[in-house]
C-alpha cells in the first residue's frame, strides 16, 4: 500500500492509502477529497487538475496539460495511476464546488427581496399564508399527593384544552426531556405544536419565558449546486440563506452518470451521503450559526429538486429513471422524515418533497412553476429553468405543458474549461471591446476579487460578445488573431479574459473553441426544446406573451446577449424576466404556506408531460439551433443586424 497526501491551499492534509495502479480520483473519493470531475473521469473535461508535488504516479499526458504544466507537475486525476509515496497539492479551483460555500449577507436587501416579492404574490393569487406550525403556552397545576397524574397526560390534557383536539402525540424527544423542563419551569412552558383538523403533535416544549423559535428548512437540490434558507415559520423572515456545490459533483456532472453510480456495490449510500453528510448537513451548521439557533429548532423542510436528486437524496434505486419505459419510484410522497436519512435538523421534522412530474421534470419544477405564477394568469407565458438539464413549462391559467431537454452542465460552469458555480471569483458579466478586444468584466465577491473562472451567466456574455464582435464566426471558431486570442498545437483557438498575473489561480482564465461547442450544444437544447414543444401545440414564437428565466447561474441574465446567441426566442426584451432560483424559492413558498403546498401537487397532477425524444422533430430542431444563433438567421432578425 502507499500513502497519498492531499495538501489544499487552505486546510489540513488529507492522507490516504492506496493500492499500486489505483485511480487518483478514485483514491481522492474514497478519502472525502473534493475533486471537481464533471465528465464523471472519461478526461473530457479536464477539471480533476493536480499537481504532483513530491513521489510518483503514473500519468498519461492529455490535451488539458501543457507540456510546461507537465513539467511543473500538473496531472489529471482521472488518467494518474498510484506508483508509490506521493504528495498531491489540490488547487482551490479543482475544489471549487464544495470548499466554497457561501453563507449569504442577509443585510443585503437583494437576498431577501425575492422572497418577500413571492409572499406578496401568493397573498395576491388568494393563497394564505398560513402552516400547520405553532407555539402554545401551557400552564398546569403542579402534581400532588392527591394529584398523582403522569407528566404526559398533564400535558396532553393541557394541550388539548388549549388547542380544542383530543388527540395528541407525544414523541420520544419531548418525553426524555419532559420531566426536567415541567419542574425546572413550574410547569409552566410553550409547546411548539402542528395542528391538523385530526390531531396535535408536539415537537418540543421550551420555558415559557424563551422566545420560542420554530425554525423551517427550505432546499434546492441542483445537479450542481445546492442553496438553502432557514425561515422563521411563523412569520416568513428569512433567517439565513447559503448555496454550496453538490458534493455528488464528483461522481460526474449530470443525472445519468450519477445514477450509473449509484447502482454500483454501495452506490446508493455513497451518493446519498454526498448530498446529505457532506452538503447538506455542513450547509445547515453554518445557517444554525449564522441565525444564532439550533438544528434541533428547525421543525419543518421541503425540499425540491429534479427527480434523480429526490431519488438519491432518499436512498431510493433510480435506475428506473434512465431505462425505458422511465418510470420512478414516486412522484410524490409525504411520508418522509429527517431521521429517515439522517438530515440534521429535529428528527421527528417532517420533509416536504416537492412533486414530479416526469422522469426528468422533477419538484425544482413545479416549486419553479408555482412562484412563476403562470398558473395564475390569462397570459401565454414561458417558464424556463437552466441548469443542468434545461426544463421548459409553457401555458397559462388554463393549460401548461412541460418537458425536459439534455442541457448539459454548461449553465452551471461544467464543461468549460475555466466554468464555475456563481460564487466568488465568478465573472458574471463581461463585455469585449470589438476593436481592441480587450475586455471588461465584473467578479463575483468583494472589490477587487481576482477572477478564477466563468459562470453562466459570464459565458452567455462572453460567447455573445465574440460573436457580435466578429471574433468568432457561427461555428464558434475563432476568425481574428490578437494578443487576447491564441491557437495551440493542435489549432484549437481560445480567448485569454485574464492572464495568469491578472486572475486569481494558477493559470489564465481563458474560453476555448472546445468550451464554446459545448455552450452552443447547451442553448441549442434549449432553443429547440421551446420549438419543439410550441410546434406540438400548434404554435409559434409569436404567442408567446411572457417569459420567466430562472436558474442560480449569476446575478442575472443579460437577456439581450441570450437572444444574440440563439438561445432565447428573438421576441422584444421587455417581455423576459429573470427570476433567479425559483426551485427555491418555490420550496420557502411551500414550506411557508400550507395552500401553497397543496396548488403545487395541483399543479403537478395537471401538467401535461411531453417527452421529446418521442417527438420526430426534435432532433432536427436541434441540429439547427447548433450554430450562432441559428442556421435559420432570419429567426433572429436583432441577432443577424449586431453581427
Amino acid at each position: 500500500m502507499s500513502k497519498i497526501t492531499f495538501q489544499f491551499d487552505q486546510g489540513d492534509p488529507v492522507i490516504a492509502y492506496a493500492a499500486d495502479g489505483e485511480r487518483l480520483l478514485e483514491v481522492a473519493q474514497k478519502s472525502n477529497v473534493a475533486i471537481d470531475a464533471p465528465c464523471s473521469g472519461n478526461a473530457s473535461c479536464g477539471k480533476c487538475r493536480v499537481r504532483l508535488i513530491s513521489g510518483e504516479l503514473e500519468s498519461k499526458k492529455t490535451r488539458h496539460i501543457s507540456d510546461e504544466e507537465y513539467e511543473n507537475g500538473w496531472r489529471l486525476s482521472c488518467v494518474s495511476t498510484v506508483k508509490g509515496d506521493a504528495v498531491i497539492g489540490v488547487p482551490d479551483i479543482a475544489s471549487a464546488y464544495q470548499s466554497r460555500m457561501k453563507v449569504a449577507d442577509l443585510s443585503s436587501a437583494g437576498e431577501i427581496a425575492i422572497f418577500e416579492h413571492a409572499k406578496e404574490q401568493v397573498k395576491e393569487a388568494g393563497l394564505e399564508l398560513k402552516n400547520s406550525m405553532s407555539v402554545v403556552e401551557i400552564r398546569m397545576s403542579e402534581p400532588t399527593l392527591d394529584d398523582t397524574m403522569p407528566d404526559n397526560e398533564r400535558l396532553t390534557r393541557a394541550v388539548a384544552n388549549a388547542t380544542g383536539i383530543e388527540r395528541v402525540k407525544i414523541p420520544y424527544s419531548v418525553l426524555k426531556k419532559l420531566p426536567d423542563v415541567l419542574r425546572e419551569n413550574d410547569f409552566h412552558v410553550q409547546c411548539i405544536i402542528r395542528t391538523t383538523s385530526r390531531d396535535v403533535f408536539i415537537y418540543d416544549i421550551v420555558p415559557a419565558s424563551q422566545k420560542a423559535i420554530v425554525g423551517g428548512l427550505a432546499v434546492d437540490i441542483g445537479t450542481t449546486t445546492v442553496s438553502a434558507l432557514i425561515i422563521d415559520m411563523l412569520t416568513g423572515e428569512v433567517l439565513a440563506k447559503a448555496s454550496a456545490g453538490n458534493g455528488q459533483i464528483r461522481y460526474g456532472a449530470d443525472v445519468i452518470n450519477r445514477i450509473i453510480e449509484s447502482i454500483k456495490p454501495g452506490g446508493k449510500k455513497r451518493l446519498q451521503d454526498a448530498v446529505i453528510k457532506e452538503t447538506m448537513n455542513p450547509m445547515i451548521a453554518n445557517m444554525c450559526r449564522a441565525a444564532g439557533i439550533t438544528s434541533h429548532q428547525i421543525y419543518r423542510a421541503a425540499i425540491a429538486g429534479n427527480t434523480t436528486m429526490e431519488h438519491l437524496l432518499m436512498g431510493i434505486n433510480a435506475d428506473p429513471l434512465r431505462m425505458e419505459p422511465y418510470i420512478p419510484a414516486f412522484f410524490k410522497t409525504n411520508s418522509l422524515f429527517a431521521q429517515d436519512i439522517g438530515l440534521a435538523v429535529h428528527p421527528d421534522a417532517h420533509i416536504i418533497v416537492a412533486p414530479n412530474i416526469g422522469s426528468y421534470v422533477g419538484g425544482d419544477i413545479t416549486a419553479g412553476t408555482l412562484v412563476s405564477m403562470i398558473w395564475n394568469r390569462p397570459e401565454m407565458s414561458l417558464f424556463i429553468d437552466l441548469g443542468t438539464n434545461g426544463e421548459l413549462v409553457f401555458g397559462n391559467s388554463d393549460f401548461m405543458v412541460s418537458c425536459a431537454c439534455s442541457a448539459g452542465p454548461a449553465f452551471e460552469g461544467g464543461d468549460i474549461s475555466c466554468g464555475m458555480r456563481a460564487t466568488d471569483g465568478a465573472i458574471e458579466a463581461c463585455t469585449i471591446d470589438p476593436e481592441t478586444m480587450e475586455p471588461s468584466y465584473h467578479v463575483i465577491g468583494e472589490d477587487g476579487t481576482k477572477p478564477i473562472g466563468l459562470c453562466g451567466s459570464g459565458i452567455i456574455d462572453v460567447i455573445s460578445e465574440l460573436f457580435r464582435g466578429k471574433l468568432i464566426n457561427p461555428k464558434g471558431k475563432f476568425i481574428r488573431e490578437g494578443r487576447r486570442i491564441r491557437h495551440d498545437k493542435y489549432g484549437m483557438g481560445s480567448y485569454v479574459l485574464a492572464f495568469e498575473e491578472e486572475a486569481g489561480s494558477v493559470r489564465d482564465v481563458e474560453i476555448t473553441e472546445v468550451d464554446i461547442d459545448n455552450f452552443i450544444r447547451a442553448k441549442g437544447a434549449i432553443f429547440s426544446a421551446i420549438r419543439t414543444m410550441l410546434n406540438y401545440l400548434d404554435m409559434d414564437v409569436s404567442m408567446i406573451e411572457e417569459v420567466y428565466v430562472a436558474g442560480g447561474i449569476g446575478s442575472g441574465i443579460n437577456m439581450k446577449n441570450a437572444v444574440t446567441i440563439g438561445m432565447f426566442p428573438d421576441i422584444p426584451l421587455e417581455k423576459f424576466h429573470y427570476i433567479g432560483n425559483s426551485s427555491l424559492t418555490g420550496a420557502y413558498t411551500m414550506l411557508l404556506s400550507t395552500e401553497a403546498e397543496k396548488k403545487t401537487y395541483e399543479m403537478a397532477r395537471n401538467m401535461t408531460y411531453l417527452e421529446l425524444s418521442t417527438v420526430p422533430t426534435y432532433m432536427d430542431e436541434f441540429v439547427a439551433a447548433c450554430f450562432l444563433p441559428h442556421t435559420d438567421t432570419s429567426m433572429f432578425p436583432s441577432a443577424a443586424f449586431d453581427a
